[in-house]
């Protein structure tokens, strides 16, 4: 390791500080530590970032889980793992406090360290996606100016074929949501090439086990392991009477098309607007081919992680019953029985990435 990008939440005294202090950590191990910009406007592609301050062993996130995303994306076109610093309101994706940076890269470059490959998302398109000019003021001030109808495209298989690949990862979800804000958006909805059902609602998001802690768990949606390879679809507030997530297999396949008519529906990816679609439209999104590499320093902390940020209580019921104090760790001290051997090997995607 000896070329580390820094992405940083400027905005936040406490993020500043953290950064000055990987910035001497890196000086001191003869290492180069360089600033990426990921906030300015337009926004560039990752690989564009990445290819202007150079190849990176290393990406160091600090601020919230929304500077963490940006720099995930760097990591992902940069290969390379990514460690958060969380100086945010609720850093479920980050895993380093402000104060034990410098210990943290210590136990980096000594290998002290396990790195977690997330399963992340990508897209296949009937067109590229674009954004209107305009429409991101529509998006935050309300309703705006009436729209005026939008055409409908010819999104038909026999002419777009597999359509236009995407080249735009997502680490937590891709939403396509309702851009009139008096009408519900209209969308077909497709698994595995065939139609499960027609949804009119305010949006639908399709989130990897990473993103289901995040829009799809305020929706409604299931927490999934991030050592599960799936597709989480969950719909919100559909006007319909089944209103339940779904999964798929990572193997699987999700679609949605935009019906004719329909309203405007935009696309963003990891909270980013990244596009609006018109009728006909589609987006087809997949499992992508390569991961992002979280770094992480305690074991097995996902459900702590859980229960802790989101300040999940016991059922009073059960504590009334618990007169002999639940065990906080239940772990026998015994060998593994020989059926249970198979449970030290990791996945192997783990295999194959750590």
């Amino acid at each position: 390791m000896y070329r580390i990008g820094l992405v940083v939440h400027t905005g936040r005294a406490e993020a500043v500080q953290a950064a000055e202090t990987v910035r001497r950590w890196t000086a001191e191990h003869d290492m180069t530590c360089v600033d990426v910009d990921v906030w300015s406007k337009p926004r560039r592609h990752s690989k564009d970032e990445v290819s202007a301050v150079g190849q990176l062993d290393l990406v160091v996130t600090i601020g919230g889980d929304g500077t963490f995303l940006r720099g995930a994306r760097l990591a992902i076109a940069a290969d390379c793992p990514v460690m958060g610093v969380n100086v945010g309101r609720v850093g479920f994706l980050t895993d380093v406090r402000p104060e034990d940076v410098g210990a943290a890269l210590d136990n980096v470059r000594a290998g002290i360290v396990r790195v977690e490959p997330r399963l992340t998302l990508t897209m296949r398109a009937s067109r590229a996606l674009s954004i209107p000019p305009g429409i991101e003021s529509l998006l935050h001030y309300g309703r705006g100016p009436m729209l005026p109808p939008p055409p409908v495209r010819d999104g038909s298989p026999e002419t777009v074929g597999w359509g236009v690949a995407l080249d735009v990862t997502a680490v937590n979800d891709v939403v396509f949501e309702k851009l009139a804000r008096d009408r519900q958006a209209s969308m077909g909805v497709y698994l595995s090439s065939k139609l499960f059902a027609t949804y009119s609602a305010d949006a639908l998001i399709v989130a990897s086990p990473t993103g289901s802690t995040a829009y799809s768990f305020a929706a409604g949606g299931p927490v999934l392991s991030p050592y599960l390879d799936a597709l989480i679809f969950t719909p919100v507030a559909p006007h319909m009477i089944f209103d339940r997530s779904i999964l798929i297999s990572a193997r699987e396949v999700m679609a949605v098309r935009v019906l004719d008519g329909s309203s405007q529906v935009a696309v963003s990816v990891d909270g980013q607007l990244r596009g609006v679609l018109d009728p006909g439209d589609w987006i087809a999104v997949y499992a992508a081919a390569r991961r992002v590499k979280l770094l992480r320093f305690n074991p097995d902390d996902f459900y702590d992680r859980l229960r802790g940020r989101f300040s999940l209580a016991d059922a009073p019921a059960a504590v009334a019953d618990d007169h002999g104090g639940a065990p906080l760790v239940y772990r026998p001290s015994d060998p593994l029985p020989p059926d249970l051997e198979r449970l030290r090997q990791p996945p192997t995607e783990w295999a194959q990435l750590m």
